[in-house]
């Protein structure tokens, strides 16, 4: 799994703890709701702007967001 994966994948995990649908996901963050599903399929280089939208959309901050495992090699 490359870190285009992973990140996407722990995009949805979160999501989906949370109860978001990727449309609710998108307003609340402000980015669009494709662009926030290319990301969760891995298919999306973000940046780092879009990657705060959606951490504090998501109501985690940087440092838990990136601080277990599913980065690790």
């Amino acid at each position: 799994m490359n870190i285009k994966e992973k990140f996407g994948f722990k995009v949805k995990q979160l999501r989906e703890q949370k109860g978001f649908s990727i449309e609710y996901l998108a307003n609340i963050s402000n980015v669009d709701r494709t662009y926030i599903s290319d990301i969760e399929k891995g298919k999306r280089n973000v940046s780092i702007t879009i990657i705060e939208k959606i951490i504090l959309a998501l109501d985690t901050d940087f440092a838990t967001f990136f601080s277990n495992n599913s980065f690790k090699k």
